[in-house]
């Protein structure tokens, strides 16, 4: 049962809207490997704007994953690809549907 969340808007330079799916795409793995991290989706809304959508089952999974690879990976290489910094939102998770 997932509980917690996050929701990060993420906004690529001009030029670099590639480079950012390519990041987000390359992500999946690390994310996977993540027991703590049952749910995870990296979207993509327009040209430039990016989302990450993850779910635990409590706030000690969300810290986890906020202390991990991907969220030190992105903050590492956004002021290079991003044209702000990244909107994260912690979320509460009302209901879900979930495979299995």
């Amino acid at each position: 049962m997932v509980k917690v969340g996050l929701v990060v808007r993420l906004v690529a330079k001009a030029g670099k809207e590639s480079v950012v799916a390519e990041f987000l795409a390359g992500a999946r793995p690390t994310a996977v490997a993540e027991a703590f991290t049952p749910v995870w989706f990296a979207l993509r809304s327009g040209p430039n704007v990016f989302y990450i959508v993850d779910a635990f089952a409590d706030d000690s999974g969300r810290d986890q994953h906020l202390g991990g690879a991907i969220a030190a990976a992105l903050m590492k290489n956004a002021p290079e690809l991003l044209a702000e910094p990244p909107a994260i939102e912690k979320v509460d998770v009302l209901a879900a549907k979930l495979p299995g």
